[in-house]
């Protein structure tokens, strides 16, 4: 059986105008972004003699639209391009197409228009903090749409039965390579005693995929005259929103109390393990996810990795992670190590592959009961390959 691509399709409630895309992925490898592109399907007959227009946007929301106060939306957009689709401003056939514009052209005839964007390098990636179970609305997030409508300009007041909108998700995977594994080390003296407590943590290896396991090499020698009551290791996510407020949120998602105990004059050599995992946090509100598009699951968000010479307070939810290790001596004694958590890269030999095309589309009436569901949701069905034309009722 031959390998198939899945075209996302989604259309206007006019039918007018219809949008085609051959992912909603986009990879930000720090140095470069992949280029936004797709096809635009039009009815002439709906369109009345109306132009039609596709947008990109970036937008940060930290706050529900129901929320606004005295006209001040709770959200900033941070990037906007707009293209004139319909009519084209250029030669359809002289233009440069990717492959799956290539073929989408070819299969959808005369009335499909390609439109293509490219990313600034500045723009954070998709990202949003987990809501608690009881919140309502839409989350804090950066988000990224493509919106295409059909008006008299583009500037006119467009109507929402004309409007199509699809989310989008700007991703970051694991650079090639690995930095030096991670070792922090602390010596801390006491009052009436003669020697000190001395504590290494070391990871190894400092790039870790989402569902690895994180082993943590501890090492004390206790040539103090204190008792170590308990080993506590955790694994804490930090999420600074830097755009408008720098609020840091650290979150602990992963945890272990060893009860592993160190008397005085003592050693301890042991290997600890850590899972952070998403499925073990679904309920705490605040934890930092990957942007996920409606209705399928993500995962804790990735480290973030920002191109040097560009602004971090534009980056929306800067995300970080450390494993802490705390020795229970009366007090306290700590220690953090940092580590990155992403995804890896994807073999890339299957993005190239242009056989047989599914189709995706998305249909407002399977949102029929759910709740809050409206005419910006999205629910997906595959439907047969050869469907290529928006359907008429």
């Amino acid at each position: 059986m031959s390998p198939k691509n899945v075209i996302f399709k989604k259309t206007c409630k006019d039918k007018s105008v219809g949008v085609f895309m051959g992912k909603r992925d986009f990879v930000d490898r720090v140095d470069s972004v992949d280029p936004v592109d797709g096809v635009i399907l039009i009815d002439p007959e709906a369109l009345a003699g109306r132009k039609v227009f596709v947008t990109l946007s970036c937008t940060f929301r930290y706050g529900r639209d129901d929320m606004d106060v005295m006209g001040i939306a709770f959200r900033r957009e941070l990037y906007l391009a707009t293209r004139q689709v319909y009519p084209p401003l250029q030669d359809r056939d002289k233009a440069v197409h990717t492959r799956v514009q290539a073929k989408l052209l070819r299969k959808l005839g005369n009335n499909a228009y390609p439109f293509f964007f490219e990313f600034p390098d500045n723009l954070p990636c998709s990202v949003a903090l987990q809501p608690g179970p009881h919140d309502v609305g839409k989350q804090c997030a950066v988000e990224f749409e493509i919106k295409a409508f059909s008006a008299e300009s583009q500037d006119a007041k467009v109507r929402k039965r004309s409007t199509v909108k699809l989310m989008l998700r700007k991703v970051q995977y694991a650079p090639e390579g690995q930095e030096v594994a991670p070792s922090v080390e602390i010596t801390k003296d006491f009052v009436m005693s003669d020697k000190p407590l001395h504590v290494q943590a070391t990871l190894d290896k400092e790039l870790y995929y989402h569902g690895e396991p994180i082993k943590v090499h501890v090492n004390v020698t206790n040539d103090s005259n204190k008792n170590i009551k308990n080993i506590i290791l955790s694994v804490d996510q930090v999420a600074n929103v830097v755009l408008y407020s720098n609020d840091n949120y650290s979150k602990c998602v992963d945890i272990e109390e060893s009860g592993d105990s160190v008397s005085a004059g003592a050693k301890l050599q042991k290997v600890y393990t850590l899972l952070p995992l998403l499925a073990n946090n679904r309920e705490r509100r605040g934890i930092a996810l990957d942007g996920k598009l409606k209705h399928e699951d993500t995962n804790l968000a990735s480290s973030s990795v920002v191109k040097e010479g560009v602004l971090k307070e534009v980056m929306g939810i800067m995300v970080s992670y450390k494993v802490m290790v705390k020795l229970i001596v009366g007090g306290e004694v700590g220690l953090e190590v940092p580590f990155r958590l992403m995804h890896p890269k994807p073999d890339a030999g299957i993005v190239e592959m242009e056989e047989e095309m599914v189709f995706e589309e998305f249909k407002r009436s399977y949102l029929k009961g759910i709740v809050g569901g409206d005419d910006d949701e999205e629910e997906g069905n595959v439907s047969g390959g050869d469907d290529m034309t928006p359907r008429e009722k």
